[in-house]
């Protein structure tokens, strides 16, 4: 064993961000590291509010990150091994853990005999600096949709990330440039659920902190430029049954999806707006949902339709699944997904009436009136009052949530915004 070989320990905190520690290998063995639950009590700007499970007023005492060394998987650091660890608090699951969370959802669906696979899709923009080091976006004059090369990546970023990716055993599946630049769309090849959001929570770390060694941003932010499409999350589901068949498939040229496949449609429908908060998490997450732009906006669904929240591609019987594209990826990747999970799995134990498939352009026309909340603001309220889908996550983590979202749209209220100045300032 080198004496500079080391363990990160990383793990996914409920605003999405990595925390974590480094260990030098001899130390890793132990299989442990302590962190303080006020981790939990803090805001993007750093406010430390007595938030639901923190204990801030109890002392901010620790909770314990418990990892087998033996897992640590390659890193993208010299020397460095990475490792994502369960959390526990007095020998039991951290509650406010989203990787915990989707061990729960993963476990309830297994209940059902059923093993869930996930394939995530995600995008972000590229940012450079400008002369006074402000950023801006990436310069790649030759960009266009689907492209690939030096005309839409002419510092060769989207190579490093490839490359680093193939070292830390991330299966990458594709990349390319997207409607808008200089935005690019990552996916990673789909696995089981937990495998799947273990490898995209550390290909983002990844990829960002590859970006940033050269100089760039890369940026996940829901909708960081206001003139260009938005950043999503896209979360693709699939279920086998213990024979390895997709349950999902009706095998019947008539009728595409099964009748579980259809509850599972039902259920996301149903918990559409009660859901929002968890999968779009930010005050910016709302520019992104808007009518027209093919985010995730409506409640509703269709056959190979990019302008519904639900859709259903192309693949059939073994590759069908059902892709959800409300989520952005400020969201916890754990989280968000054990709501996808859940709001379906509620379908198939309530079955939830399913409405018609979407036939209209969801551009001009849409044959619902059911959308996500208009704010955060709003998202909270939806659920919070979504009772039962709280139930079947886990009540503390989302009364956590919802402290700490509440405090960020208190700080947004209340601030002062550069189009205010700009609009208002010299002439009120």
């Amino acid at each position: 064993m080198s004496s500079s070989e080391r363990i990160r320990i990383l793990f996914c905190d409920h605003l999405g961000l990595a925390r974590g520690k480094y260990l030098p290998a001899w130390h890793a063995e132990s299989g442990k590291a302590r962190f303080c639950v006020g981790t939990y009590a803090l805001t993007y700007s750093k406010d430390l509010i007595p938030a639901t499970g923190s204990k801030m007023l109890e002392g901010l005492p620790d909770f314990e990150a418990v990892f087998d060394y033996a897992q640590a998987r390659p890193g993208w650091e010299e020397n460095t091994k990475v490792v994502i660890p369960d959390l526990e608090m007095d020998g039991k699951p951290l509650a406010l853990c989203g990787r915990q969370l989707l061990k729960k959802s993963i476990n309830d669906w297994s209940a059902k005999g059923l093993k869930v696979q996930i394939g995530i899709e995600l995008e972000a923009y590229i940012m450079q600096k400008d002369s006074e080091g402000k950023w801006e976006p990436y310069d790649t004059p030759g960009a266009y949709v689907y492209g690939t090369g030096k005309a839409v990546d002419p510092a060769g970023l989207i190579d490093q990330i490839w490359e680093y990716a193939a070292q830390c055993n991330l299966p990458v599946e594709s990349i390319n440039s997207e409607f808008d630049s200089p935005q690019f769309e990552f996916t990673l090849r789909y696995a089981d659920a937990m495998t799947a959001i273990d490898d995209i929570f550390l290909f983002k770390t990844m990829a960002k902190e590859i970006v940033a060694s050269q100089g760039y941003l890369l940026s996940f932010m829901p909708k960081p430029l206001s003139d260009r499409g938005g950043n999503g999350f896209h979360v693709n589901i699939s279920l086998l049954d213990d024979k390895g068949e997709n349950v999902l498939n009706a095998g019947d040229s008539k009728q595409v999806l099964s009748e579980i496949g259809q509850q599972c449609v039902a259920g996301l429908i149903n918990h559409h707006p009660g859901m929002s908060a968890l999968l779009a998490p930010t005050v910016n997450s709302y520019k992104r949902l808007q009518p027209a732009s093919l985010s995730g906006f409506w409640a509703n669904w269709g056959y190979d339709h990019r302008g519904v929240t639900i859709r259903i591609p192309g693949e059939r019987g073994p590759g069908l699944r059902i892709e959800h594209r409300t989520a952005d990826c400020a969201s916890n990747p754990y989280v968000a997904t054990a709501a996808v999970l859940q709001a379906a799995r509620l379908g198939v134990e309530n079955n939830y009436e399913l409405p018609p498939e979407e036939t209209q352009d969801c551009f001009e026309n849409v044959s619902t009136e059911i959308c996500v909340p208009a704010n955060l603001e709003a998202a909270l309220d939806a659920l919070e009052a979504d009772k039962v889908l709280i139930d079947s996550l886990n009540p503390e983590l989302i009364a956590n949530f919802c402290d700490i979202k509440r405090k960020e749209w208190e700080n947004y209220k209340v601030h002062t915004t550069d189009w205010e100045l700009s609009n208002y300032l010299e002439f009120v």
